[in-house]
């Protein structure tokens, strides 16, 4: 068979179209496979974090009130992560020499931090140039009503006894406190409502202070449920009045300041989990969601109320947003703390 040359051009034309075409899918499919193979594989790193125990830092010694409810969460979140969360004790420095670690940790999502106000209040009296926002919020959990705490063998059986004795005798009450820390925040709002003025003795977390407390060698201090409750149960402690919006089950004889004439006099803190920096989102995101199924298990809400809390869980945006207002309020607040 023969063709004229304007058939044979016109088959040529078409044979190359043909091959460009094909060319065009071949590439096409290779660059669609290549983009399903890393979305498959991000899918897959993803589904399989966390692969291995995902470290919290406490920055605060054993036996305080972090350490408590730190704990009761390392205890039962196992199911909802998939993986361990041992506790690592950093005490130090008003809490912020375990923070200083995790923010020297990689953003991998394997280590994790506890966080309250007080850290916010060591920066603010220059103790430490990090706050919150040099992490990453993850999840809060926990808030923590606080009481003025006094040894049992005090002469003060009421909040009205102990203002009175405080204000006939100025700077001879000692209270401890984690200096610098919201303890010390909570006990200069206490000041500043009844006009008193306290002798400071500090030391490291919640522990530490009401163990000399229990001893005798302090008049006072700020405690919880989780750290003085039990001592309370014994007779060794003595609370006087709590910082609740209300009088709670756990202390239904202890008056709150507010009912005392105190309306400013709230006392709270709130703990929950922080990462480092630039940890991923969707790292994040599997340890917010872990937690917020944790805050529904009935014996997880259970054992914080046994521990004196109550579950308290806000995810990343909302916690960072509770960090940034009450950030402000302690910034405000900083002054009282000079002495």
């Amino acid at each position: 068979m023969s063709f004229t040359s304007q058939q044979y051009d016109t088959i040529q034309d078409r044979s190359q179209a043909s091959r460009s075409f094909r060319f065009k899918l071949i590439i096409g499919g290779l660059m669609l496979g290549t983009a399903l193979g890393v979305s498959a594989t991000a899918l897959a790193q993803s589904e399989d974090y966390p692969s291995k125990p995902v470290e919290f830092i406490v920055p605060w010694s054993p036996g305080g009130g972090s350490d408590t409810l730190m704990r009761v969460i390392s205890n039962h979140v196992e199911p909802y992560l998939g993986q361990q969360m041992p506790i690592i004790n950093m005490p130090g420095v008003s809490g912020t020499t375990g923070l200083k670690e995790l923010a020297k940790r990689d953003p991998d999502g394997y280590t994790v931090g506890q966080i309250h106000e007080g850290l916010l209040v060591a920066n603010h009296t220059q103790l430490t140039q990090l706050n919150w926002d040099d992490f990453t919020p993850v999840a809060a959990m926990t808030a923590s009503p606080q009481y003025l705490t006094v040894n049992a063998d005090s002469p003060w059986e009421t909040f009205d006894e102990f203002v009175d004795y405080a204000q006939d005798n100025p700077g001879e009450v000692r209270v401890g406190v984690t200096l610098g820390g919201i303890p010390h925040v909570h006990a200069a709002m206490l000041e500043d409502a009844a006009n008193l003025s306290f002798h400071y003795v500090g030391f490291e977390g919640t522990g530490a202070r009401i163990r000399s407390l229990v001893g005798g060698h302090i008049d006072a201090a700020i405690g919880d449920i989780a750290s003085s409750g039990e001592f309370v149960k014994n007779g060794d402690l003595r609370f006087l009045a709590v910082g609740s919006a209300e009088r709670l089950e756990e202390t239904p004889d202890v008056p709150t300041f507010k009912e005392l004439g105190y309306d400013s006099l709230s006392l709270n803190i709130v703990r929950g989990l922080i990462a480092p920096k630039d940890t991923p989102e969707d790292k994040v995101a599997v340890l917010a969601d872990a937690m917020q199924e944790l805050a529904q298990d009935e014996q997880f809400i259970q054992a914080v109320n046994n521990a004196g809390a109550q579950v308290h869980f806000e995810g990343p945006e909302a916690f960072a947003n509770y960090l940034e207002t009450t950030d402000e309020t302690i910034e405000q607040l900083s002054g009282k703390l000079a002495k």
